[in-house]
Formats: structure tokens, C-alpha cells, sequence
């Protein structure tokens, strides 16, 4: 909280948890992020994660949900909203040292050209004299895979050198910078039909919702298409409305 004084943290009462046992059809990447944040809590090499993707496909569930996974062990999440980035250098001072094992976490990150917080958060990453701290790994999310909008004119940029490799230009060279210093990029993608109903499904049962099955997929199919979406978050918006 950096809005009042000098800048503080505080405790989250009542964590929004998730269970990572609901997230269907995104098991790989889930899979190689839990390998990586087991790697943290054992005091291993472990890399800064980008998780990234089309909208309602998991990606905030999916770090909601490490919390009752690691929690025991040690882990602990503070989130750092994206008008915040400019102070990280204070937050990773202040949680250096600490007997914990921390994630920072930004949700729903993206830039545009020249945002002094990318900059902070380049640095933060790799790239700073300063390391970050030895028990922190940044942690984020976004719909986009390189952070920053793209324009035609950006891929103009690229050439071919006299030997025929592919060089892109200075523009997009400076978006793919960000990203590229995450050490894990993991992508979550829409899902098929079948996959849709598939969460449907497991949403549904734990709900209790008692209903023939095909009357719930016909139901299910109709708000997907009034939606023009077929997500997790349609599935669930879809359970608790039925």
C-alpha cells in the first residue's frame, strides 16, 4: 500500500484461494509452474514466471491457488499492483532477509512505450547491479505474451543480413525485453468445446447442481455463445447463475 505515507504492507485477512485441483485443460502449464515454485521452497534455483494467455483461462487462479498448496512450507504471496511497480525497489528491500519464501505477484500487467514502471520492473527482474533478494520471485500475469501493445510497424522493422538471418528491428527488440527476462513464459490458451463442458462439469458437481446432463450443456453452450466466450470464468459465471 504505497497511496498513505512512506509506502507499508499489509495482510490480506481473507485470501481469495483457489483450488488447483478446478483448473481444467490448462494442466502443463500449471504442472511446470508447480515444479518451479517447488524448487523455490526448497531453497533451489527457481525462475521469475510470466503466465500469460487468453482472458478467464486460469492464470490468476492458477497463482491463488499455490497458496494452499505451499503455504506450510513457507511460501508467502504479496501482491503488488502495477501503479505500485515504481516502489518495487522498497518492497524487495523490505522482504530481503525475511524467513519466508516470497512471490511477488502483478496481475494483469501490461505497458505502454516508455512506462517508467516497465523500467522497474526490467530491473527488478535482471539487468540491476542489484540482485534481487534471494527469497523473492516476481510472479505475473497478463493477456499478452510480450507486455506491450504491438503495431505493424514494429515487424517492418525486421531485415535479413547479407548472410540471410533474420534480425528484428530496435522497436520490437525493446518489447521483447521485457518478457524475456521472466525465466519461465508459460502460455494458457482458449479452450475447445469439450473442455468448456468439461469444467462445466466439475463446477457444477461441486455446486450440487442437480440437472440432467444434457439440459446442462445445451444451457451452458447458450450463455457461452451470449458471452462470445469459452473460458473457466464463463463456466463458473455460468454454475452460479444456473
Amino acid at each position: 500500500e504505497a497511496r498513505s505515507g512512506p509506502g507499508r504492507l499489509l495482510p490480506i485477512e481473507a485470501p481469495a484461494l483457489f483450488d488447483l485441483d478446478d483448473l481444467v485443460g490448462v494442466e502443463r502449464p500449471v504442472e511446470r509452474l508447480l515444479a518451479n515454485v517447488e524448487q523455490f521452497v526448497l531453497g533451489l534455483p527457481a525462475n521469475h514466471v510470466l503466465l500469460f494467455g487468453e482472458r478467464g483461462t486460469g492464470k490468476s487462479s492458477a497463482v491463488r491457488g499455490l497458496l494452499p498448496r505451499f503455504a506450510a512450507r513457507g511460501l508467502r504471496i504479496v501482491e503488488v499492483h502495477k501503479d505500485d511497480l515504481l516502489d518495487l525497489p522498497r518492497v524487495l528491500a523490505a522482504l530481503h532477509g525475511v524467513p519466508h519464501r516470497f512471490l511477488l505477484f502483478c496481475d494483469d500487467l501490461s505497458f505502454d512505450a516508455g512506462d517508467p514502471r516497465m523500467r522497474e520492473l526490467k530491473s527488478a527482474l535482471e539487468g540491476s547491479l542489484v540482485a534481487p533478494p534471494e527469497n523473492v520471485r516476481i510472479i505475473a500475469t497478463s493477456n499478452r505474451r510480450h507486455l506491450l501493445p504491438e503495431s505493424a510497424a514494429d515487424n517492418r522493422g525486421a531485415h535479413l543480413d547479407e548472410e540471410g538471418e533474420l534480425h528484428v528491428g530496435e522497436a520490437l527488440e525493446e518489447k521483447l525485453s521485457v518478457s524475456d527476462r521472466f525465466g519461465l513464459v508459460l502460455g494458457f490458451y482458449g479452450f475447445d468445446q469439450a473442455t468448456y463442458l468439461a469444467i462445466v462439469d466439475r463446477y457444477a458437481r461441486k455446486a450440487g447442481v442437480r440437472a440432467e446432463p444434457e439440459q446442462l450443456h445445451r444451457e451452458a453452450l447458450r450463455w457461452a455463445l451470449d458471452r462470445a466466450s469459452r473460458s473457466g470464468r464463463t463456466a463458473r459465471h455460468f454454475v452460479d447463475d444456473f
